[in-house]
């Protein structure tokens, strides 16, 4: 089965709905499978004393212009699924409560997604669950025994589910990436295994896809010097084009792990052993 890859908008749209279809553009233009967004009620995922503090932003002076600012409305994300349509991609987002999982629901998208940061909310885990809609479950910031809770939620419901692995440092540093995890998840669990990267480059990505992992997800943006949070450790245009490619190149040459003495091989023998006959 082909890698699936997911392009990351997330927030880098910045509350723009013209700069996030370029970037649903850009996904389908170089070949990912999927765009994901992330879907947030700030007065619940936000307390209010952290709302009303001070921080600059093109949207206002506080935290709550800040955050507001980066929410999509329901026309948005109506807008959202009939261009995600016309182009023929897969669109779905994360949620970080469950009024905004809630929300999304109502959008007859395929995946869900739990990000590393609600890999410990007990509620949020089961009201995904109980969609029965394949999930993607990154695993950052997390214990094995927070996997193990969270599958058994999404295995008491028979939902399909994907474990990635994830570092979640923002970029995260090349020798932090532990990528044989990806394997050690797959011995334990038993289930497919992806990669989440906030690193920068694309080596880290390429070398998950040869260890194995069934998805990549990396976030992906216009131009990484835009005001965002996610802009530094995103890909442009030409970096998601070359790391598309990368991926299913790996794919193509990964073969099935049988030896062969090919046609083309024995032609070349008999050139370079002739003197041995």
């Amino acid at each position: 089965m082909s890698v699936f890859i997911i392009a990351e908008i997330g927030i880098n749209h910045n509350g723009d709905l013209n700069i996030c279809k370029k970037l649903i553009d850009l996904a389908k233009d170089t070949g990912c499978d999927a765009v994901k967004f992330q879907k947030r009620d700030i007065d619940s995922v936000y307390t209010q004393s952290f709302l009303n503090s001070p921080r600059q932003s093109p949207w206002g002076h506080t935290q709550r212009c800040q955050k507001q600012g980066l929410e999509f409305s329901k026309e948005d994300y109506q807008e959202i699924d009939k261009y995600s349509l016309e182009k023929d991609i897969h669109w779905f987002a994360s949620a970080w409560d469950e009024k905004s999982q809630e929300f999304i629901s109502e959008f007859d998208f395929k995946f869900n997604k739990v990000a590393s940061p609600m890999i410990v909310n007990t509620n949020l885990l089961k009201l995904i669950a109980k969609e029965k809609k394949y999930t993607f479950i990154s695993t950052g910031m997390s214990t094995y025994e927070d996997i193990d809770k969270a599958i058994e939620i999404f295995k008491k419901e028979s939902c399909p589910f994907e474990l990635m692995h994830c570092v979640s440092t923002y970029p995260m540093k090349d020798e932090d990436a532990n990528l044989n995890m990806i394997t050690t998840l797959k011995n334990k669990y038993s289930c497919k295994v992806g990669y989440s990267g906030h690193e920068t480059g694309l080596a880290i990505s390429l070398a998950a896809t040869a260890l194995g992992a069934t998805s990549i997800e990396r976030h992906i943006t216009l131009d990484r010097s835009m005001y965002g949070s996610d802009q530094a450790a995103s890909l442009e245009p030409a970096g998601l084009r070359q790391l598309v490619g990368g991926i299913r190149k790996i794919e193509l040459s990964l073969g099935d792990g049988v030896k062969k003495f090919t046609e083309e091989e024995k032609k070349v023998a008999e050139k370079l052993r002739e003197h041995l006959y």
